[in-house]
């Protein structure tokens, strides 16, 4: 079976097409606007460009990295599929958090411009005749991606680097987390057999930042520091039950990889 991957030098691109070789599968990794991508039979074409966390300061890469190329190849590509992977963040402007959900945005908030460029790649996928094109909302993926800005990263090198933590949001804020395991086995499925146009990717339940901490700290030792100011931020639960019931879906529990993580950043960081 072929794959081609879109964004195969980012987190999750590059650990999908290692786990897809692994398994025996043809893989192809184009750069962004290669010549390939237009000329060659793409197979099962899985998207994982984006800009994530410092989307804020990049506002024009993440237009065109959300939607720009997405369009072009869903205009221009062949393909047996197409997998857009985008987030659940949508869902803290939401009514519930099922797919079906309307989703509420203010252009004029730079917090939403991620969310407006993610709307506009499904809804062009939602677009693109046929049924061999879909969705995947993605919640936080928890793996070794000691670069990235994201809140669970920057705890481990916060308490690992400095020996502190210093925490603006209350320790009662959650959100929901996925392991990048669960994530590399399931998505190559839905790409290939999914019946349904969009599906959440997550746990399905919340970890709350003291929950998170716990293990960091006690391994590190890092002093925590609460900001007086700091605000509470509970992520709505998301539902995965539409996953669960297709694919019969049981996300594996976070917080024991979290000490693995830990002991692997402090590993690289001695080397």
């Amino acid at each position: 079976m072929r794959f081609t991957i879109v964004g195969a030098s980012g987190f999750i691109g590059s650990a999908l097409a290692t786990s897809l070789c692994a398994m025996g599968q043809t893989v192809l990794t184009p750069v962004r606007g290669a010549a390939e991508l237009f000329t060659t039979p793409l197979g099962h074409v899985i998207y994982a460009a984006g800009v994530t966390a410092d989307f804020r300061t990049r506002p024009f890469d993440t237009l065109r990295a959300n939607t720009s190329l997405a369009a072009d190849l869903l205009e221009r590509a062949e393909f047996e599929s197409f997998l857009y992977l985008s987030s659940a963040r949508f869902y803290r402007h939401a009514e519930h958090t099922g797919e079906e959900a309307a989703i509420f945005l203010k252009p004029g908030d730079k917090e939403d411009l991620y969310d407006l460029t993610k709307l506009t790649g499904e809804a062009l996928c939602h677009s693109s005749d046929g049924n061999s094109v879909r969705v995947v909302r993605l919640t936080n993926v928890v793996g070794p991606d000691f670069g990235s800005k994201n809140f669970l990263f920057d705890l481990i090198r916060s308490a690992c680097d400095t020996g502190r933590v210093d925490l603006r949001s209350a320790l009662e804020s959650s959100k929901d987390y996925i392991l990048l395991q669960d994530v590399l086995g399931i998505l190559p499925r839905i790409a290939t057999a999914g019946r349904r146009s969009c599906y959440n990717l997550g746990a399905g339940r919340n970890l709350t930042h003291a929950e998170l901490l716990e293990p960091i700290l006690a391994i590190t030792g890092a002093k925590l520091t609460v900001s007086e100011s700091a605000t509470r931020s509970v992520a709505p639960a998301i539902n995965i039950a539409r996953l669960q019931k297709e694919f019969d879906f049981q996300p594996s529990p976070v917080l024991p990889e979290i000490p693995q993580l830990v002991h692997k950043y402090l590993t690289i960081k001695h080397d």
